[in-house]
């Protein structure tokens, strides 16, 4: 056993710091371990949320020396005997007290995703799978909403007014297990991904994967894959082109049924006048280019990135443990 020092978030949502602790540390414990001797020794009003201490349950998320952590998967032999170690609640969501968060924002988004529609022909008991199917959609199963991609997110993390817009990466592979499931009846997973959850703001940084505790392929397995089928509907000047085709054919019949022929006052069938009508309905216009906003700028999407990913927000020469000394966290209502 030997004594560190422990740097905690202490406030609420008015205000709050840093405080310092001296605790001792025994060999194989991890973070939670060391929370838990706090309150029970030292600061017996220090709020903080877990449940399993098995990794599984996501309740303990943190931010440990700047990352987003599990803290009860966090070793205490990760850090130098040395080091300061801090602990701070999840940046990207409101503080309720000390190390516990309002993580409401991800269960609002959650209700907002179409659920499973099975088709309507088959009756409970009566789905059937292959395993490949199976298989292909287990990762994102073992999602355990630690909500630790959530907040690592740039787009909410830098911008907290995308949140009305943007239902972030755990909704997304929420969505992407949907859109590949067989059974599932929607054929509009990918529409409203681009609609409803705002993916198009996504730029795969790779920040989420890089967090996760389940080692889920987020940004490779799901939001590129749903990316693909937004631009392929959208964009793809084939499948474009294969749309337009399909409503000329719609619009044949439909002109062939509302021109039949009617009578007239000398009791002769004659065909209703073209006037151009379905000339003009079958002209294709040409592809039109992105509108400018207001401000002169192209809107962002998923085809108008001049790069396949921009830099991750940790930057590419940070190493972990961030040093205590280079952490700068900032309450939220301060920003």
């Amino acid at each position: 056993m030997h004594t560190r020092t422990f740097q905690i978030w202490r406030g609420d949502v008015h205000d709050g710091g840093l405080a310092d602790y001296q605790v001792e540390v025994n060999e194989g414990e991890v973070v939670l371990d060391v929370i838990h001797r706090l309150q029970a020794t030292q600061a017996p009003d220090l709020a903080c949320r877990w449940n399993c201490k098995a990794g599984k349950c996501g309740s303990c998320s943190v931010e440990i020396n700047g990352r987003p952590r599990l803290a009860c998967m966090t070793r205490m032999s990760t850090f130098e005997p040395d080091a300061t170690v801090t602990v701070t609640p999840l940046r990207s969501f409101p503080v309720i007290r000390d190390l516990v968060t309002d993580v409401s924002y991800n269960y609002t988004k959650a209700r907002e995703t179409p659920a499973f529609a099975p088709p309507p022909e088959l009756a409970p008991g009566q789905y059937r799978m292959q395993q490949r199917d199976v298989q292909r959609s287990q990762e994102f199963r073992k999602c355990i909403e630690c909500f630790l991609c959530q907040t690592v997110c740039h787009v909410v993390r830098d911008h907290d007014e995308n949140k009305p817009a943007f239902a972030g990466p755990r909704l997304f592979i929420r969505a992407a297990e949907l859109s590949m499931h067989p059974l599932d009846d929607r054929t509009d997973r990918a529409a409203h991904a681009a609609r409803e959850q705002g993916i198009g703001y996504c730029n795969i940084t790779k920040c989420c994967t890089e967090v996760c505790p389940e080692h889920i392929r987020i940004t490779d397995n799901a939001i590129i894959p749903m990316k693909e089928r937004v631009a392929d509907r959208r964009y793809d000047p084939l499948v474009w082109l294969g749309r337009r085709i399909l409503r000329r054919d719609q619009m044949v019949e439909q002109y062939v049924s509302s021109t039949a022929a009617t009578p007239t006052g000398s009791g002769h069938w004659t065909p209703a006048p073209l006037a151009g009508a379905f000339e003009q309905a079958l002209e294709v216009p040409p592809p039109q280019a992105a509108p400018v906003g207001p401000d002169g700028k192209l809107p962002l999407s998923e085809t108008l990135l001049d790069r396949a990913g921009a830099a991750s927000p940790f930057g590419d020469d940070v190493s972990f443990p961030v040093p205590a000394e280079d952490l700068r966290y900032v309450h939220p209502d301060s920003v």
